[in-house]
């Protein structure tokens, strides 16, 4: 399908030739396959409103509670089949050529208000079938590296009644409880277990963040079953995260861009992307905390500064996250990066709390861009959740009490051997059986080595945390 010889980059200055991709745009009208995908609607030309759905039941495809345990199981490998038309796989191909060709690789890419095209599949899992499934690529720099290095392992978002206006058969169709999952790819990750184990790690540190399980891939285009590797099955943050970790109702929010630094003077509502309640735009909740995080009581009153802000955002929540994050490292969050978070409102606590998001950048010294300091002394104003919380005594002591107890109590030597191990031995046959152009390995024998990287960082990770807080 390509002319290109694969060459892997490992770092975001080694840039293919995005010309060596070649065009797959049809020749022919697709008039009536074409999807409209202004503001994700999708007008899929239904010539035969008739569905079969033998395989549903309202225990597999029904809005029933959703069930965890069955899928995201922790000790064994979900196997996903994904079946799309041809001509509906071109349709994808076309949205991605038509909106990557000529990007560039590099963090935080802009790619305007481009959503990418979804397209109906039939999802194939133990032996049942879900019918008309909407499949759509998702991503941002992964995605555009992705393309750029010529691969075909793409991140997929699944939302089950997409096209429920198309085929009313499929109305309020679920997997298993849940309306939408991610796929994610683990861009540049040869363990294909760093998302997963991040979000393992937070979940059980006591944070709000998304389950993570271990999926494999195939797609069938046309051309039979294609292996598309090793994937994170990711839960959505705008359906389940919200709906079933915290009370309902409250607004969710996705910020990007400058506004999501929360620095001084940058705050836009618009960058603040409302994912819940969007019919109204009353953004009080996430402006109060922008004013509050930068009211003046912060160096005359620091107890008043910080009921303030405590009674707009869970600030004690946020620095458990903030010294997590720090210790396992994540160069492509907050400090560096400005997105990979949501906020959400939660009616129950009244007050904003930290959602983290995209983890597959996790347990990495970030290469030439470095990641943050245990101490944090680098961070500057421009990302005042972190520099005023740590300038803070109180805010201080929180936050190394809370390393404390991560790398005692959760990221120690030990425990990350057992766990490394028992998910290395789940996931190695399926990793080292991805060949190009669906890896981002270069031989098999990279698994190992990556697993071997992983010990090794968490050995020295949690010995620089123990030195940094005086033991």
């Amino acid at each position: 399908m390509k002319s290109c010889m694969f060459v892997m980059a490992i770092t975001w200055i080694s840039l293919l030739n995005p010309g060596c991709r070649e065009s797959s745009l049809p020749e022919e009208d697709n008039t009536n396959n074409q999807v409209n995908n202004v503001n994700n609607v999708n007008n899929v030309n239904n010539s035969n409103p008739v569905l079969d759905t033998p395989d549903w039941t309202e225990e597999s495809h029904g809005q029933i509670t959703p069930d965890y345990g069955r899928v995201f199981p922790q000790d064994s490998i979900q196997r996903f089949e994904l079946i799309v038309d041809p001509d509906q796989w071109t349709l994808l191909q076309d949205d991605l050529a038509d909106h990557l060709s000529g990007t560039s690789m590099g963090p935080g890419i802009d790619l305007g208000d481009w959503e990418p095209v979804f397209v109906p599949c039939t999802v194939r899992y133990d032996g049942r079938e879900w019918y008309q499934v909407g499949l759509r690529v998702k991503g941002n720099s992964s995605l555009v590296a992705t393309w750029n290095l010529n691969l075909e392992k793409f991140s997929f978002k699944l939302d089950f009644d997409e096209f429920e206006d198309t085929w009313p058969q499929i109305r309020n169709q679920r997997f298993f409880g849940f309306k939408q999952l991610n796929l994610n790819n683990g861009f540049d990750d040869r363990s294909v277990l760093r998302e997963r184990l991040a979000g393992e790690l937070f979940r059980e540190f006591g944070l709000k963040a998304a389950h993570t399980a271990t999926a494999t891939v195939t797609v069938d285009f046309g051309e039979g079953p294609v292996y598309h590797g090793v994937y994170t099955l990711v839960e959505e943050v705008d359906n389940t995260v919200i709906t079933e970790k915290f009370a309902a109702g409250g607004n969710l929010y996705k910020p990007e861009d400058r506004s999501a630094t929360f620095g001084a003077g940058v705050f836009v509502a618009a960058e603040l992307e409302k994912k819940s309640n969007e019919e109204l735009a009353d953004f009080s909740d996430v402006q109060e905390l922008y004013d509050a995080l930068h009211d003046v009581t912060r160096t005359t009153d620091p107890a008043a500064w910080r009921a303030r802000l405590e009674a707009a955002f869970d600030a004690p929540a946020f620095l458990r996250w903030l010294a997590a994050n720090t210790v396992i490292q994540n160069w492509d969050s907050y400090g560096q990066i400005p997105h990979n978070y949501f906020l959400y409102g939660d009616p129950d606590a009244g007050r904003l709390t930290w959602i983290p998001w995209d983890h597959n950048e996790a347990f990495t010294d970030g290469r030439e861009r470095g990641t943050l300091s245990l101490g944090l002394d680098e961070v500057d104003a421009r990302w005042p959740l972190i520099r005023y919380l740590i300038d803070d005594a109180t805010y201080r002591i929180a936050y190394e009490e809370a390393m404390r107890a991560f790398v005692t109590e959760v990221f120690t030597p030990e425990r990350m051997l057992e766990r490394h191990a028992a998910l290395a031995a789940l996931v190695r046959a399926d990793a080292e059986a991805e060949r190009w152009p669906y890896t981002f390995l270069r031989a098999p024998s990279d698994f190992d080595a990556a697993m071997d990287y992983l010990e090794e960082h968490a050995q020295t990770r949690h010995g620089l945390a123990l030195e940094h807080l005086g033991f």
